[in-house]
Parts: C-alpha cells; structure tokens; sequence
C-alpha cells in the first residue's frame, strides 16, 4: 500500500499557555530541544511503511514550521481552516494529487507516539476501512451533577480514542467532503459515513499535549525512548534590593501595600518577584534579570515586575523543565508582610502557573542591624527549585 500520513498542525494551542507572554503555539514548542510538532513529524518520516507526510499549518505559521521541519522529507505544508475538520479536509484534498492508498491522520501535538502504534495502524487498514489507536478505559466514569458525582456509564467496551487514526485514502475524502456537522475526531466522520473502524491498541505514552503540565511528561517519555529518562533537580538562587523613595506603596510578591514610603527603582521594584527572577533564570543558566530587563532600557520604567517571573518561568518550560518550588525570604522592619503572606503566596502561584503549596513567603528582620534595619530599603532572598529532563549517559 502507498501509504500517506496527514499531520494536523493548524491549531492555537491556549490550553497549553499560547500567547501567554508572547508563547508560542504548543506545536512549535520547544521539547528536549527541539519543536513539539518536529518530534511527531520524525515519527512518520522515520517509519518504513510511511511513503509521503503532509501537514497541515496555521496561515502565519511558515517560519515556525520550516524550522521545525527543517531536513525532514516532507510535503509543502497546506494551511488549515477555521476548525481542525475543515484543516483535515484541506489536507486530504491536497494529498489526493498523489494518490495515496490510504491515509493516516495524526495530531501534531502528539510526539510521542512510536513505531509500533503507527505500524499496527497501518496494518489494520490491509482488511479494515478505518483503524483507530485507542485504548480501553480503566478507570470507574462518573457524571457530574450539581458538583457531585453520579453513576456513570459503565466501562466495559469503553476506549480513549488517540491518533493517528488510519482510512482508506478515497472513502475518507469522501466522508470528509460529505459531513454536514462538526465531529469530534476523524473515525466520527467516517463512522457518520458508514464505515466500519477498527480499534486498534494504541499506547499509554502517546499523550496529547494539552496543558502546560504535559511538556514534562512528554518529555521524560521521549527521553525513554532514547534510552531511559532521568530527572534532575536543579535549584538556583536569587537576591534583591531597593531602597526607599518617595510614594506610600511598596510592591512585595506581586502585592500592593500601603505604607509611608515606597521602593525606588525603573521598573515597580518588587524585590520579591525580582529575587525570584533571578532565582528561576539561575536554574537554568540564563543570565540574570538586568541581562533580560535592562533597566537602561525606557519599555520597563514603572513596568509591573509579574511579566518578568512569567517570562523566567517561560525559558524553564521551553526546556521542558517544571516548577517544583519557590521560596521568598522578605528582610525589612516595615511594613509587616504577615498580613499580606497569603495574597503573596496567591499571586507568585498564579503568576508562575503553580499550586500555591509549591510557594513558600517568608519574612524576617535584622534586628535593626545594617541598611534594612535602618529602614533604608527591603532585600529579598529566594531560592528556586526546579525539574529537568535529561538524556541516560552510557
């Protein structure tokens, strides 16, 4: 069989924290290096029985796909529709000028999935019109009704469709072409068509990536493929300083708090969300907060110091790496931080996308001792610790 695989790639990805500080769509990603969707494209390229892969792409996404499919032996990429059913019909149509004998249609926001998915996939389609990789679901289901949970439908000959999800090339254009309503997956059309699908066994580790939390374990799964995965902690510490001015605010931990002075600096001077900047850029090696931020620069006069920690915690993610804790020391004699401990604890969670049991905001004086005793200013110490995958040395 000339057999044809159809990477969907059009999509915006804002489950998994596109557009979020400038991030880009899930797919162009950065996993263990390289581009989520350059993973998933080498899945099909690499495997023997694949004879042409063609992706589907968002309009103005033809740089990011380039690199990601830079050397790959793929088809000029066709942009997409407004849903994923019309891109997949825009697909098809253009794979129908080669000819294939079937198709195998996969999300590009899967990189996981493995040789022997895609190949018992191909090999259903020898006798079956339609063949899915699924899974069967092993957990008990429950309904929700009104915040508590309800008898759901049994499990028993229930399964979690994944892809690719593989058709005979003519019969699937034509339901694609056919389909007057919006389906859920590409066997729905088919199955609205009156084709018969298959299930065939898919793979735990083919995970969709959706949310943020999925570019970890995508990566510890990619990693194993290559030859076992391991985890390393990484800590990185960060300090600050401000002194006081004029004003009757002081920004602490992304909280705004009355007081007779406020801290002078270019940007909101938080030197809490400032530590912990450095704290999270020095788990990584990235330089420092000055180095990012320059406050030589105007764009960052009066700027809110949040988008500065989203952006450190940004560099972590893009290497595949997580947040596991963060811990903030605020050295002042005024004003009282314990009132305002919770909010802080709130904020820097929600800012970095965490749960706020993975914050620690503390607080302590001097005893009069040195420039904050003096109540010259604030210092702010904190310490990062964070999660990276990294490749099994021989």
């Amino acid at each position: 069989m000339k057999v044809a695989a159809l990477i969907v790639a059009g999509g915006t990805g804002t489950r998994a924290g596109a557009g979020a500080g400038g991030a880009a769509p899930k797919q162009y990603r950065s996993l263990l290096g390289e581009p989520v969707l350059r993973h998933s494209l080498r899945a099909f390229c690499q495997h023997t029985d694949i004879s042409m892969v063609q992706t589907v792409i968002a309009a103005d996404a033809f740089e990011a796909f380039s690199a990601a499919a830079a050397d790959l032996p793929v088809l000029a990429p066709i942009i997409g529709g407004d849903t994923r059913q019309d891109s997949v019909l825009a697909g098809l149509t253009a794979l129908a000028d080669h000819a294939p004998d079937v198709v195998l249609i996969h999300d590009g926001a899967r990189p996981c999935v493995d040789e022997a998915t895609i190949s018992r996939v191909i090999a259903s389609l020898h006798d079956a019109k339609g063949a899915v990789a699924a899974l069967p679901v092993s957990d008990t289901l429950k309904l929700e009704e009104d915040g508590t949970a309800a008898a759901g439908p049994a499990r028993e000959g229930l399964w979690r469709a994944q892809t690719p999800q593989g058709f005979r090339f003519e019969e699937i254009l034509a339901a694609y072409r056919a389909a007057n309503k919006t389906y859920t997956d590409d066997a729905a059309v088919a199955e609205a068509a009156g084709l018969d699908v298959r299930l065939v066994r898919g793979s735990e580790d083919n995970i969709k990536i959706t949310y943020e939390e999925d570019f970890a374990r995508a990566a510890a799964i990619l990693a194993g493929h290559h030859g076992g995965i391991m985890m390393e902690t990484r800590t990185g510490l960060g300090v600050d300083v401000h002194r006081f001015g004029e004003g009757d605010t002081v920004w602490l931990c992304g909280v705004a708090i009355p007081h007779e002075q406020a801290l002078a600096g270019h940007s909101d001077a938080d030197v809490g969300l400032h530590a912990l900047t450095d704290a999270v850029l020095g788990t990584i090696g990235a330089e420092d907060i000055g180095a990012h931020f320059p406050p030589s620069d105007a764009k960052w006069k009066d700027a809110s110091s949040d988008q500065f920690l989203r952006h450190a915690v940004g560099l972590v993610h893009e290497k595949s790496g997580r947040i596991t804790h963060l811990d903030v020391t605020i050295i002042c004699e005024a004003p009282k931080v314990s009132p305002h401990r919770a909010a802080m604890r709130e904020r820097v969670a929600a800012i970095c996308g965490i749960d706020v049991s993975r914050v620690s905001v503390k607080a302590t004086t001097t005893e009069k001792l040195g420039p904050t005793g003096r109540g010259e200013g604030i210092e702010a110490r904190a310490v990062a610790t964070v999660e990276l995958p990294r490749m099994a040395t021989p």
